[in-house]
């Protein structure tokens, strides 16, 4: 018997019991990587957020379709290839090579489908000949705009009026709008930049089409679930809106929106231009990556949950204590609904791994053992045996205080001279000698992994 599941859906900002479309199939699309550059930790929350409601789902209904894309053209990824001086092909592969070994590293489950921009551009080109023809698009100097106030809903998700998304946003200034808030549905390719036929001349598709046009094709004109980071909830979520609405002729396009929260470090929201990035890919081979995702899912997915070292060796710890009664031959039982109930009320992780906390003690005393490690599993945790996991407990520093403190004068000085990629090869190159470091209050700390 299905459980009733609530999220807050953020269409109306309240949470809402999950009913589904259609229960023979629920569908779920989740914007996926733009590939310019390696994921870094925050890009990792939405994978594991929506890699436990994937679980959740599939555990209640027969048949769960989830699409999550690849975005492999786009203006970071030509720039990107350009500053390494390598084509966009050369950068997009290697950069979704690294992401797919991230999900793996975390122990993501496969979505249903996982297609990439350039193996659709057809369907947009479609699409906007249907916002042409239908008068919600223009074309002027080989570029398509999608005509904003043409659309009456627009806002809605956002939850504000147009002229106040506007102020608050940065748009793009071009003589070839009809009005600033419109956005671009194609665009010309510069020279030797990637390019694809069009009755517009060559050129791509615009950032937010890409998305509109692959969650029509793999889920249909109206779907269950769309998610993402609350970074895309305007502009990004609220043109799919728009374009996908006007171009199908649907109410909806997704009923339920779920957006996580942002992660921070030392209160600062994790960013390239804050210097404070920590790529997934850094932490492979270091540590388990069970640690990262319990970390990840230590706070609840629509509050910011801060990044430090304290959260590492704590969740480390936790895993370490769990491990010692974990056996790979232990049978697996059927998680109860009791210890269930916090991941049916909003995706609560908090409260479920509290309820693990609770499971653990009891299999301490040699009580409920399968539960407690069935329930483990249910979340993605214990994918390693006992031996795997001991590996991870072997790292050696290889490095002097003195030569610590270099590094990390040379980083500040890095930072203050806005140099973040420099920066972030420093702590790189102290992580992989067993040392942490955290930006506090103005100073660096660091300690022994």
């Amino acid at each position: 018997m299905t459980k009733d599941i609530f999220l807050t859906n953020n269409l109306n900002n309240k949470k809402e019991k999950f009913i589904p479309l259609d229960e023979k199939n629920i569908r779920m699309y989740v914007c996926g990587p733009t590939v310019y550059d390696d994921p870094h930790i925050g890009n990792a929350r939405p994978l594991i957020i929506f890699d436990i409601l994937f679980r959740l789902l599939k555990n209640n209904f027969s048949k769960v379709t989830y699409v999550r894309n690849i975005t492999d053209i786009d203006d970071k990824i030509i720039k990107s290839s350009q500053d390494q001086k390598i084509s966009t092909k050369e950068l997009t592969e290697k950069i979704a090579s690294s992401f797919l070994e991230d999900c793996k590293f975390l122990n993501c489950e496969n979505p249903t489908f996982q297609p990439k921009a350039t193996e659709h551009i057809n369907l947009m080109i479609e699409m906007i000949n249907q916002l042409i023809k239908k008068d919600f698009a223009y074309e002027k100097n080989k570029h398509v705009y999608f005509e904003v106030n043409k659309f009456t809903d627009y806002g809605q998700l956002s939850n504000k009026k147009l002229e106040d998304l506007i102020a608050g946003s940065r748009i793009e200034i071009s003589d070839n709008k009809k009005n600033s808030e419109d956005f671009v549905l194609w665009k010309p390719s510069g020279k030797d930049e990637p390019a694809w036929d069009s009755p517009w001349g060559k050129g791509r598709p615009g950032w937010h089409l890409e998305c509109s046009a692959m969650s029509k094709k793999f889920l249909g004109d109206e779907f269950d679930i769309h998610g993402g980071g609350i970074d895309l909830l305007f502009p990004h979520h609220e043109n799919e809106i728009a374009q996908s609405r006007c171009a199908n002729d649907s109410k909806i396009f997704a009923k339920y929106w779920i957006h996580n929260a942002f992660i921070t470090m030392s209160n600062e929201k994790m960013a390239k231009s804050q210097g404070n990035i920590l790529k997934i890919k850094d932490f492979r081979n270091k540590i388990s990556g069970q640690v990262i995702r319990l970390a990840l899912m230590s706070a609840h997915y629509k509050q910011p949950l801060d990044w430090s070292d304290k959260l590492i060796n704590d969740c480390q710890s936790t895993l370490n204590k769990w491990y010692r009664i974990y056996s790979s031959d232990t049978k697996s039982v059927e998680v109860t609904e009791e210890v269930l109930k916090p991941l049916y009320e909003d995706l609560n992780t908090p409260g479920y791994i509290a309820n693990l906390h609770k499971l653990y003690e009891k299999a301490n005393k040699g009580e409920s053992k399968e539960l407690f490690i069935s329930a483990c599993k249910y979340i993605g945790l214990f994918n390693e045996d006992n031996q795997q996991w001991e590996k991870y407990k072997k790292n050696k520093v290889s490095i002097s205080e003195s030569e610590i403190n270099t590094k990390i004068d040379l980083r500040n000085k890095a930072r203050a001279q806005k140099d973040y990629k420099e920066a972030d090869r420093i702590r790189d190159e102290l992580f992989d000698k067993g040392v942490l470091i955290e930006d506090k209050d103005g100073k660096t700390l660091w300690k022994f992994k």
